[in-house]
């Protein structure tokens, strides 16, 4: 196994995308007591950029703080990290995603929460040429979700054959004294008409506690499919026949889940690709996973990592065809953000076949890692 890498509302948008403004992070690892969640993707000439969040002893914490690098080399090496978005009003930064639009704008999307003035709000940065020279990004605003007082998300928008822009929301009806609102989340999905600029929230849907991060896919049938993270075992998931507007009632899958964050995508290929635990004791056992038939049945794969406490998948698919992921592992512990590269050939042959493929690179780490 190779542990390096080989070769609703009109949005009043504050600042603009030549704001430029972000400190570097100063302290090395020493200012860093933990650190995961990571999100990742790629620019239109190959950029790579990742980000994930620390600050504090813990999270859910008012320190919580969104770092963020990016490399030019394929991961060879990568830039000094930046801090994206601190702590402010007493309000922690967190969940961050990077996500690239079909205009070639890069978005960083990310919560904002503090119970004690009962703010739980989706928050975005954004970076309109992210190749460029310094990638220089906008200033932070609010997405909007006026329609309920309490609202995060953890994972990419996808865009649909329509062209309308799909993000998966959790979100309460009720104000939130606490982080979370638990038992009272739902799952929905924002929706924009206009490339971004405004946003409408849809869907309620409930499935068993504790329910969020949920992904969404539009299949081939022109149906969209709702997985949803769940604490009972398995995830859940709701169907739309109309784009978003309204989903079916929650109901189990048979894919087995830690309760932890997954990943799921089409590829060009037209196979989706799952990346969650598989025959896992906790949160071990990340694996790569094909559906041949539209999510209906999915086929043995590629194990990324065996190890426990390694969790939190995103990723993306490069041109060239290679899926590129970025988990993390012991967030308190080695605190290592890592990256997993290979092409759909490793995950039916179940091992690593291609010269380009690479499991387990060390992207960060906060102490030395243990013995293997």
């Amino acid at each position: 196994m190779a542990d390096g890498l080989k070769s609703g509302r009109e949005l009043d948008l504050i600042g603009g995308d030549d704001c430029m403004g972000d400190k570097k992070a100063t302290g090395g690892t020493a200012e860093r007591a933990w650190q995961g969640i990571p999100g990742i993707e790629r620019t239109p000439r190959g950029r790579i950029f990742v980000v994930w969040f620390s600050g504090g002893t813990h999270e859910p914490q008012p320190e919580n703080t969104v770092y963020l690098t990016y490399s030019d080399d394929d991961a060879q090496t990568w830039a000094p990290l930046s801090v994206m978005a601190e702590p402010r009003d007493g309000a922690r930064a967190f969940d961050p995603t990077l996500w690239l639009d079909p205009t070639g704008c890069l978005w960083l999307i990310f919560n904002r929460g503090n119970p004690e003035k009962r703010i739980h709000d989706v928050h975005a940065r954004r970076c309109a040429a992210p190749d460029a020279p310094v990638p220089a990004w906008g200033a932070e605003y609010r997405l909007g979700f006026d329609e309920v007082p309490f609202s995060f998300r953890m994972n990419k928008p996808i865009v649909l054959s329509t062209g309308e822009w799909v993000l998966p929301v959790t979100h309460d009806s009720q104000e939130c004294r606490e982080w979370f609102a638990r038992d009272r989340q739902v799952q929905g999905v924002a929706i924009s008409a206009d490339q971004g600029r405004s946003w409408r929230l849809h869907g309620a849907v409930q499935a068993p506690p504790w329910a969020l991060e949920n992904m969404i896919v539009e299949l081939r049938d022109g149906r969209l499919w709702m997985l949803i993270r769940t604490s009972a075992g398995v995830l859940w998931e709701s169907f739309s026949t109309d784009r978003g507007r309204t989903w079916s009632a929650g109901a189990a899958t048979t894919i087995a889940s830690p309760g932890s964050r997954f990943f799921i995508r089409r590829l060009a290929s037209g196979r989706l690709l799952l990346v969650s635990h598989y025959k896992f004791t906790g949160r071990s056992h990340l694996t790569a996973l094909l559906s041949p038939d539209e999510g209906r049945t999915w086929q043995e794969g590629l194990v990324l990592d065996a190890r426990e406490n390694v969790s939190y998948p995103d990723g993306f698919q490069a041109p060239d065809a290679l899926i590129w992921i970025v988990y993390d592992r012991e967030r308190k512990g080695a605190g290592d953000i890592l990256l997993a590269r290979f092409p759909e050939a490793d995950i039916e042959a179940g091992r690593l076949v291609s010269p380009d493929a690479s499991l387990r690179y060390v992207l960060d780490t906060l102490r030395p890692r243990s013995a293997e």
